[in-house]
């Protein structure tokens, strides 16, 4: 099933569910809330290597998320590249070579202005579903 979200202008990006273990259904992260998601991680676990990320984030959402690595690793390298993370080369817990993320001091920032802009959404949000139908009179 695909769900089509407006992103504030006239593109949309998709949520597919597919079906995870134990018949859940599973979601691709939502493009923009991915970033979020990232930033936190790695706020909250310190350094780890793009498939660490994913598989943290797939953990943290019960399983109901799926991070798609096509999407994941260009956002990666975009948030290198505007300064929220840096990179170097180590070694994996199998001791295979794997290039780990950390957040910067500027991403730091960037996740608490992001942070504070999803609360206010998901609480404009809320109210909507908490509106009743004399609300709207």
């Amino acid at each position: 099933m695909t769900y089509c979200f407006p992103t504030g202008g006239v593109a949309c990006f998709l949520l597919e569910t597919k079906m995870g273990n134990m018949g859940k259904q599973k979601a691709d992260v939502p493009q923009g809330t991915l970033a979020l998601m990232v930033l936190r991680t790695l706020d909250v676990l310190g350094p780890l290597h793009g498939y660490g990320i994913a598989r943290r984030i797939e953990q943290i959402s019960g399983d109901l998320l799926a991070v798609n690595q096509g999407t994941l690793y260009p956002l990666l390298l975009k948030l290198e590249q505007e300064g929220a993370i840096v990179s170097e080369w180590g070694a994996s817990e199998n001791n295979r070579r794997a290039r780990f993320y950390r957040l910067t001091r500027s991403g730091r920032r960037q996740l608490v202005d992001e942070t504070q802009e999803w609360q206010q959404t998901t609480e404009i949000i809320g109210k909507f579903f908490r509106a009743k139908a004399e609300d709207y009179s």
